[in-house]
């Protein structure tokens, strides 16, 4: 199905004021659920509204709450959360620390006891929009495990890296698993197997079936060790700066909520480097896709598709999976 932007928007609009949203509120949330779906992410956009209300539903997120400052210390501050809905929390922190960088250069927001992100590269985007770098991470609850492990220890972690670019913003979002839960879960849908091993299954080898990986939360870290290791870091990080909750302790509850995030965002106006980044850059670019190539492959750099995505589903209207939006409109 082809659902048209403004549409999806008007419609999640009306659902979220229903479940307690003030009207600013439920018009942000639903743009950006919207937004990552409209730019060929559903995993993490229109496919995980049935699930973001049931947590409504469930007291793990408080639609009439959102994050609050703590702590302040010039460039660095840090928030609290509030369990509200983790897509205004982030995109509230990631504003906070673009505003930062703008009169310091830098600006480092940790969030603690906040609720899943959804599409972590929409907080990129918001960053190089304002001309901005933006680097934001998170932790989740355990679904990867240690290298070498058995059980899930480790979070799949996303990390995004987002560079402004005025022929392209540059823009990596990416889990410490091969693939996301969100991805995994699109697939099992359409009763398919992973393209590439995703996972292990209880003998602890390598399996395609997201089934299987989903059900033991034995996901497949980047890189192998080098994967796990990352993802442990990322979380250390996330849990001292903000003073919240690690991996292992999210992980108590046996739900996915109370994460701890870092946004950081540099100014390269106010650090001096405007004169010389869209040089450099595009120099990188330009060597980068003259690559020779496999099979005819193009190279890409990272978000280099999402503006034709972006347009093409704006004039033909954003695809959803009819179950989908079907859940979605029984919530109305």
């Amino acid at each position: 199905m082809k659902i048209p932007h403004q549409e999806v928007i008007r419609i999640l609009t009306e659902i979220f004021i229903k479940y307690g949203f003030s009207k600013g509120n439920a018009d942000l949330c639903a743009t950006l659920f919207a937004k990552a779906s409209l730019e060929g992410v559903p995993s993490h956009g229109l496919d995980r509204v049935p699930v973001f209300l049931k947590m409504i539903r469930n007291k793990l997120v408080f639609p009439d709450k959102q994050a609050e400052l703590m702590d302040a210390f010039g460039f660095f501050e840090r928030w609290n959360g509030n369990l509200g809905p983790g897509m205004l929390n982030a995109s509230i922190c990631m504003e906070r620390a673009i505003n930062i960088s703008k009169e310091f250069g830098i600006g480092v927001i940790a969030l603690q006891n906040t609720n899943h992100w959804m599409r972590a590269g929409n907080y990129g985007w918001q960053a190089v929009e304002s001309g901005c770098i933006g680097i934001c991470f998170t932790n989740t609850k355990p679904n990867m495990p240690a290298w070498g492990g058995s059980e899930p220890k480790l979070g799949n972690n996303p990390l995004v890296i987002a560079i402004p670019r005025k022929s392209g913003h540059i823009v990596l979002d990416m889990a410490m698993s091969q693939f996301s839960y969100g991805k995994m879960n699109t697939f099992l849908r359409a009763d398919k197997e992973m393209p590439y091993e995703a996972g292990f299954d209880q003998e602890g080898k390598l399996s395609k079936s997201p089934a299987e990986i989903i059900e033991h939360e034995l996901a497949l870290p980047i890189g192998l060790w080098k994967g796990a290791g990352l993802s442990l870091v990322l979380d250390m990080l996330a849990t001292i700066l903000s003073g919240g909750q690690a991996t292992n302790e999210v992980g108590q509850s046996g739900e996915e909520y109370g994460l701890s995030q870092v946004f950081i965002c540099l100014d390269p106006k106010r650090l001096g480097m405007d004169t010389w980044s869209e040089e450099k850059l595009d120099g990188i670019i330009e060597d980068l896709t003259s690559s020779s190539t496999f099979l005819g492959n193009k190279v890409r750099f990272p978000g280099e598709k999402i503006p034709e995505i972006r347009k093409e589903n704006m004039e033909k209207g954003i695809p959803v999976d009819e179950q989908v939006w079907e859940k979605i409109l029984g919530e109305r």
